[in-house]
C-alpha cells in the first residue's frame, strides 16, 4: 500500500475510533494498493489495523501476483477453494486485530456484500461496524502528484481520441457509428479502456444530459454532444464538447456561446478555498441571466479520480472550501427538449495559486462534416 496514503488513512482511523478497516476488492483498495482483482465470490478482504502490519485474506491462486504487486509487503493469508476461506479469515482478523473482544471495524457499505459480511461475522462473533464510506471518499479527494501526472495523461489522450473522431464526423452517420469511431480512437491514443459507455447525442437528442447512443442519422445543422473519456493506469478523464455539423442556425449558435461563458465563469471561480456552491452559483448566473436558468437541470460537476463520480460534487449547498490537490469537472449545459442541448465540460485540478484545467481543447464552437477550417487540439485558450 502507498505509505503516505496509509499513514492518512490510519490516522483517520484512530480518530474515527474502530480498530481498523475492511476493504474489498473495489477502487479504494487499488488506491491504497494498486491491487486491482475481477470481481468474484472467492473471499477477498484487506485488513487495515490502525498500528500494525496490514493483512490480506486472499484466494491461494492469487497469492503470488498479490504479493508481487503490492506496493508495500501484506501479511498474507491464502486459502484453497477445497479448505474454504474461514480458518483463513479468522487468523487473519486475529493477527490484524489482535485479542479484543469487542471489535468495531470500519467498513464500505457502499460496496461490501452480504457474503463478505456474514464470513466476518463468523469468524469474530459479536463483530461491529461503521461506514467508512465518507472517510475513504474525503481522503481520495484531495490527489498527489503522481495521481495528477497520471490523470493529466489521461486527459491528453481522451482529447487526441475525440479530436480524431471530430475530424470525421459527416452528416449521414449515425450516433452509433461515431460512438465506435470514438471509442477505437481512444483506446488508439493510449487509454487502456474507456472512463464509461460514450455518449453521442444529436439534434434534438442533445436535450437529454443521459441520451442512449442510437441509429439517428446525423443532419445538416445538427449540434452534437460527445461526452468521453479514458482510463489510464487506474484513473479517469471526463471531457464533453458540442459540435456543429455545418453552419448551425443563430439560436444554436447563441445557446452554445452562452455554454461557453458559463464554463469559462465556472473555471474562473475555481481556486483554493473556493466552495462547490460558489463555483455552480458563477456558471449557473450566466445561464439564467440570459433566461435559460430552467434548462440547466444538473449540478456544474462532480469530482473525478479513480472513479467517474467522486467527492467534491460541485453544487448548490456544498460550502466546503475546496484545497489544492483537489480535480473536479465543470460540465455547464442548456437542453431544450425537442430542439437541442450544448454541453462543456473540462477536468479540473485545484492548485496552491489557483486552478488550471487538466483537459485543454479548445472551446470554440467546431463547425464539422467536411469544411476545412477546424480547430482541434488547441491551446487551451477561449
Amino acid at each position: 500500500m502507498n505509505p503516505t496514503r496509509l499513514d492518512r488513512l490510519t490516522s483517520a482511523l484512530q480518530r474515527y475510533g474502530v480498530a481498523g478497516l475492511v476493504l474489498m476488492p473495489a477502487a479504494n483498495l487499488t488506491y491504497l494498493s494498486s491491487l486491482t482483482f475481477h470481481p468474484g465470490k472467492r473471499l477477498t478482504l484487506a485488513l487495515i489495523p490502525t498500528t500494525g502490519p496490514a493483512c490480506m485474506i486472499v484466494p491461494a491462486l492469487e497469492a503470488n501476483r498479490v504479493a508481487a504487486t503490492s506496493r508495500v509487503p501484506l501479511r498474507l493469508f491464502p486459502w484453497s477453494d477445497a479448505e474454504g476461506p474461514t480458518e483463513a479469515t479468522r487468523l487473519a482478523l486475529a493477527a490484524a486485530f489482535g485479542p479484543q473482544r469487542d471489535l468495531v471495524l470500519a467498513v464500505e457499505y457502499s460496496a461490501l456484500r452480504v457474503m463478505e459480511l456474514r464470513a466476518l461475522e463468523a469468524a469474530w462473533p459479536g463483530l461491529q461496524v461503521v461506514d467508512a464510506t465518507d472517510l475513504m471518499a474525503e481522503l481520495r479527494m484531495v490527489k498527489d502528484a503522481e495521481e495528477v501526472a497520471i490523470m493529466e495523461r489521461a486527459a491528453q489522450i481522451v482529447e487526441t481520441g475525440l479530436a480524431e473522431t471530430i475530424r470525421q464526423i459527416r452528416v449521414g452517420m449515425t450516433e452509433r457509428q461515431i460512438s465506435r469511431m470514438l471509442s477505437a480512437a481512444i483506446i488508439a491514443a493510449g487509454a487502456e479502456g474507456e472512463s464509461f459507455e460514450n455518449m453521442v447525442a444529436s439534434g434534438p437528442n442533445g436535450a437529454n444530459p443521459h441520451h442512449s447512443n442510437g441509429d439517428r442519422v446525423i443532419q445538416p445543422g445538427d449540434l452534437i454532444i460527445l461526452d468521453c473519456g479514458a482510463r489510464y493506469q487506474g484513473y479517469i478523464s471526463d471531457t464533453t464538447r458540442t459540435v456543429a455539423v455545418g453552419e448551425p442556425s443563430a439560436a444554436a449558435r447563441q445557446i452554445y456561446e452562452l455554454v461557453r461563458a458559463a464554463n469559462a465563469a465556472g473555471r474562473a471561480a475555481a481556486r483554493p478555498g473556493a466552495t462547490p456552491s460558489q463555483i455552480d452559483a458563477a456558471t449557473r448566473q450566466v445561464i439564467a441571466a440570459a433566461g435559460y436558468g430552467d434548462a440547466f437541470i444538473h449540478r456544474t460537476g462532480h469530482g473525478i479520480g479513480i472513479e467517474v463520480h467522486e467527492l467534491p460534487n460541485i453544487l448548490d449547498g456544498n460550502n466546503t472550501p475546496l484545497v489544492p490537490g483537489t480535480t473536479f469537472t465543470i460540465e455547464p449545459g442548456i437542453y431544450l427538449p425537442g430542439n437541442l442541448g450544448v454541453r462543456i465540460e473540462d477536468d479540473m485540478l485545484i492548485t496552491p495559486e489557483g486552478a488550471r484545467s487538466l483537459t485543454q481543447m479548445g472551446r470554440e464552437l467546431q463547425i464539422v462534416g467536411g469544411f476545412d477550417k477546424l480547430s482541434h487540439r488547441a491551446t487551451g485558450a477561449d
